[in-house]
């Protein structure tokens, strides 16, 4: 990140615009949908608020009621629900449109994860789409005006024995034919570019070398979620919270309507993005899908000086570890075995994690952590996402991401609102159809690309 984006951020942190629980009938001055989309944030407007103790910012987005009908509606408001909205709206011209959420916004999965960005993976077709996201990732925060904190600071993959290390350099080729910057590093090579790192041959994992991509890195998943919302109710998109889908309606084999818990809407096309939970609106019309539900937990530490200066994950011992711009270790793992909504993991994986990042990096065992959560995952077989229509007409699904679909988000959106706009699959998208399922064709990155996330 450079200064200039830093000092923006402190300042920015300050003014907390953001309140969408409040009604548009209730802001302050009589302010209209086009006083709050007209606000663009500068260092000239940050420097004017903070001299007036920051009392004259608007609300970013309105919180209104559901219309009676739209042309289409994309169900839930998370990072991939709300990009899909963002470039229906500024790609296709589609502004009529609605997001609904049964919470809040960035309530779900967004909230819940680790913000690891990188495209290096194995396969053509997970590449293609997770390349497109990190080009779109390097732009997002001027194009939305809203920063997104992101900050390249390299993601290393760590190889613990001869085979993954064999497997490792055979993914840097492919990704350096996709076009992906990729480079391999030894032992001694990976505790240069990242000292902290213990790169002693008698720990029980030791440090082989590492694959490198430079422009991996991360990001902050509530800044990008918060503008996404505002671009999209800047261009006339409804962000509809507390809203819950209680059933889908049909008619001659296409959509007619969704139900929820504020009334019916009626809409030609349902854009399903609920990760997590995308069998269960599914299942509305009978669409059984190869989907499982995992619970997905992180854990942060206490705040510390830097220390981490870029991504460390390690698939062998299976942990992974980044800095927060507030100092605090971001720690994460896999999946829990165990099949749960409950949002809440299960104690041995922290154990087993801590165990091997103590190991990796041995001040962290001087550390107390300070708060741990769980997100839930939906896990295809090849661990690779279904953005598709469906055998109903007007339905489209962008689920099944797994664990590492955060990563995915402006090029899910991007790929996944061409597919909903013109019904029919985006080039970077069409690989990822259901009918892979029975074809054969599957994306098979289960281990393939390291740690899925």
């Amino acid at each position: 990140m450079t200064a200039p984006d830093a000092a923006s951020y402190r300042l920015l942190s300050a003014v907390s615009p953001v309140n969408h629980r409040m009604r548009i009938s209730a802001l302050p001055g009589g302010l209209t949908r086009n006083r709050i989309s007209r606000v663009r944030y500068s260092v000239y407007s940050l420097i004017r608020e903070g001299l007036k103790g920051h009392s004259g910012w608007p609300r970013v987005w309105r919180n209104p009621n559901p219309k009676a009908a739209y042309d289409a509606v994309v169900i839930g408001g998370g990072g991939h629900g709300l990009a899909t909205a963002y470039y229906l709206a500024k790609e296709h011209g589609m502004t009529n449109i609605a997001v609904i959420e049964k919470g809040w916004i960035g309530g779900g999965n967004s909230g819940r994860n680790t913000t690891i960005i990188r495209s290096n993976y194995l396969f053509d077709e997970s590449a293609a789409i997770y390349n497109h996201a990190l080009e779109l990732w390097k732009t997002l925060g001027r194009e939305l005006n809203y920063n997104i904190m992101m900050s390249h600071r390299g993601v290393l993959n760590l190889a613990h024995d001869e085979g993954e290390g064999r497997g490792l350099k055979r993914r840097v080729e492919a990704n350096r034919l996709n076009g992906v910057d990729s480079e391999w590093l030894d032992a001694k090579q990976v505790k240069e570019f990242c000292p902290v790192i213990n790169i002693s041959q008698d720990i029980r994992y030791p440090v082989l070398g590492a694959t490198l991509q430079r422009s991996g890195g991360v990001n902050r998943h509530d800044a990008v979620v918060w503008g996404y919302a505002r671009a999209c109710d800047a261009m006339g998109v409804d962000i509809i919270q507390q809203c819950e889908v209680t059933g889908i309606k049909t008619s001659k084999g296409a959509v007619t309507a969704v139900e929820t818990t504020r009334g019916t809407i009626r809409t030609p096309k349902v854009a399903c993005v609920t990760a997590g939970h995308t069998s269960v609106i599914a299942a509305m019309l009978d669409i059984k899908l190869p989907i499982q539900s995992h619970p997905l937990q992180a854990l942060v530490s206490e705040p510390i000086k830097p220390l981490v200066p870029c991504v460390i994950m390690s698939n062998a011992v299976h942990v992974y570890c980044s800095q927060s711009d507030k100092g605090e270790l971001v720690i994460g793992a896999g999946i829990d075995a165990h099949n749960s909504y409950t949002q809440r993991g299960s104690m041995d994986i922290i154990e087993h994690q801590m165990a091997s990042l103590c190991e990796l990096l041995p001040p962290v065992s001087r550390l107390r952590m300070m708060r741990q959560w769980g997100g839930i995952v939906d896990t295809c077989p090849d661990a690779s996402p279904i953005i598709s229509k469906t055998p109903v007409k007007g339905f489209y699904i962008n689920g099944g991401g797994g664990t590492g679909g955060w990563k995915a988000t402006p090029g899910s959106g991007h790929v996944f609102a061409a597919t909903v706009a013109n019904d029919e699959p985006h080039p970077i998208a069409a690989p990822f159809a259901l009918d892979r399922f029975y074809s054969g064709a599957l994306v098979a990155e289960h281990g393939a690309a390291a740690v899925a996330h």
